[in-house]
Order: C-alpha cells, then structure tokens, then sequence
C-alpha cells in the first residue's frame, strides 16, 4: 500500500492508501465529495523525530494562518545555547 496526497479546491490537502500504481489523477474529496487532483510529493522514506514533526506541522499552519508576533522575544528566549563543535574553534 502507498499513500498518495490530494488537494480539494475546497477542503485542502488530504491522503489515500491505495496499492502501488492505482492511484488516479482525480480522486473524490471524503469530505465534499468533489473532484480533488493528485499532488506529486516526496515519499517519506524515513520516521521524523517528534522535534521535526511538530516544526512541519507549524510549517503548515502557518502557510495559511501565520502566527502573529505580539512583542519582541525576552534576552533568555532568544539565547540558544552554543554549539560543542564551536567551543573548539579558535577565538580572537
């Protein structure tokens, strides 16, 4: 079984499992019912750590309804702590 991704006009994006190389080039949308036409993405040949899932998923969302920023990030939340790669690095 392969999955493949759809787009409704009116819906969005949804995912099928059918089996290898049935997939049509128009498939009705499980919501509306309407015609919907097959996107060619990627395939997902490995598993995401949960870190990465969750940033693709905000990457989604926030094509559609971006996150709004109310005031400039505190000094602690912008602060990332420093690589161990770098602490070997020649200073000046």
């Amino acid at each position: 079984m392969a999955t493949y991704e759809y787009r409704c006009p009116d819906c969005g994006r949804f995912e099928v499992r059918l089996p290898i190389g049935t997939a049509q080039a128009v498939h009705d949308c499980p919501l509306c019912r309407s015609p919907a036409r097959r996107l060619f993405t990627a395939p997902s040949l490995t598993r995401l750590s949960p870190a990465m899932s969750a940033a693709l998923t905000r990457e989604e969302q926030s094509q559609e309804a971006p996150e709004v920023v109310t005031s400039v990030p505190s000094e602690r939340q912008r602060r990332r702590p420093p690589h161990p790669a770098l602490s070997r690095l020649p200073r000046p």
